[in-house]
């Protein structure tokens, strides 16, 4: 039976054949790693099948991301969670489940962490432990090292299919009805500043994925986001920004507030912001109080109020202003807020899509248009359907300035 030890002592054969004097084809490291594992296996007798993953496994610890590469090209894999070195979760459908596999060693799995971070030209050590990070495919790398990891490295990976799901897609999924499809896409095209708010887990970045697809290909976007996500594929006039971590000496840090500042003197028509987690959302607030006009952006909460008493902490992190104040900004600068959830079947819905109706005795109110009503369970499954609510659009001035009507005015 193949071991760890195994596996390590064979890469070292693989090592020593290669010449690291110059750039070396993927057909020649393969042949060489064939040649290696075929010679090892006269005294090593494997099946056909283990030989070719074991070839395959050689080549990617080389080439690839090792024991990680198979789950990577694995489409039905939507997040890979490395516990430790020999502790490795993934998720499928909704579920997790412990994989039979492992890395070798945690200087393997450290050698490969700092592979991936440095790819994307970020650091993590004992200095500074925490990273995000993404691959060359756009999947998000979260890191943590030692001492903050008690077990030894973790490392989370958030896959993302090769092309955004679209409207479509999600409707045919469950996630919402057609006809509050219908009713986003009117108000994205007369630019209504929109927020996703969920926890964890529950597509937010997805979502605004496919919202993106209804914005009219013939604006000027600017994306700001901690480590990029977002698949913005039918505006044309794009630009898209990252942060920057601090160096080695602590300089040179570039953060989402840095951004959001700079992308106002880029003349965009709308800034999307792909998630605000603290003083950023004041700068968020201010660009849209400022005229940039369908603008969106995400956040986690347990629901629409609760959105608005966290973007209320996020903003007195960032200045001591008056709540009165900042409610007013909040109340100002979003109209619809959209709060997905995941529920106990692990499928991904909207639960709520409210406006932001103003201020009502000094507090945000919330007009709700349509609310996730269930209707019990199948076969493990959640019944319901997100319902359109008796209460109507109030503010209808952006759908007028853009030329544009709803048929959805409600009953109330």
């Amino acid at each position: 039976m193949l071991t760890d030890s195994d596996v390590l002592e064979l890469r070292n054969k693989v090592r020593a054949k290669i010449d690291f004097g110059g750039a070396l084809p993927d057909e020649r490291l393969m042949r060489i790693t064939e040649e290696t594992v075929f010679e090892w296996c006269e005294r090593n007798p494997l099946t056909a099948t283990e030989k070719v993953k074991l070839v395959r496994r050689l080549f990617h610890s080389f080439r690839g991301l090792d024991i990680l590469q198979p789950l990577m090209e694995d489409a039905s894999v939507t997040e890979i969670m490395i516990n430790h070195h020999a502790e490795i979760f993934v998720e499928r459908g909704g579920r997790m489940t412990l994989l039979p596999v492992s890395f070798e060693s945690r200087e393997r799995l450290e050698d490969l962490i700092q592979t991936v971070v440095a790819s994307v030209n970020r650091v993590v050590n004992e200095s500074s432990p925490i990273v995000d990070a993404r691959l060359r495919d756009g999947s998000r790398v979260h890191v943590v090292l030692p001492p903050v990891a008690l077990r030894g490295p973790c490392m989370t990976i958030r896959k993302f299919p090769e092309r955004p799901m679209t409207m479509e897609q999600l409707v045919a999924g469950g996630s919402l009805t057609s006809e509050a499809a219908a009713f986003l896409k009117e108000l994205i095209v007369a630019k209504y500043n929109i927020f996703i708010s969920g926890g964890t887990g529950t597509g937010k970045t997805t979502f605004l994925n496919a919202l993106s697809q209804f914005i009219p290909s013939d604006e000027r976007i600017v994306t700001i986001e901690d480590s990029a996500e977002l698949q913005l594929r039918t505006i044309p006039n794009l630009v898209a920004m990252e942060t920057r971590n601090a160096n080695t000496e602590g300089k040179g840090e570039i953060t989402v507030r840095d951004l959001i500042r700079a992308s106002l003197r880029m003349r965009p028509n709308r800034i999307i912001v792909g998630e605000v987690r603290g003083g950023e959302a004041l700068d968020m607030l201010q660009a849209l109080n400022t005229g940039h006009a369908g603008s969106m952006s995400t956040g986690h909460s347990n629901g629409a109020k609760d959105m608005m008493a966290r973007l209320e902490t996020m903003v007195l992190s960032a200045a001591e202003l008056p709540v009165p104040v900042i409610r007013q900004q909040i109340a100002s600068a979003i109209d619809i807020v959209i709060h997905l959830s995941r529920f106990r079947d692990r499928s991904r819905k909207v639960l709520e899509i409210c406006e932001i109706a103003g201020m009502e005795a000094g507090e945000v109110r919330l007009n709700p248009l349509f609310v996730f009503e269930e209707e019990g369970d199948s076969g493990g499954l959640v019944l319901g359907k997100l319902k359109r609510s008796d209460h109507p659009l109030l503010h209808t001035d952006k759908l007028t300035m853009a030329g544009r009507t709803l048929e959805l005015s409600g009953t109330g």
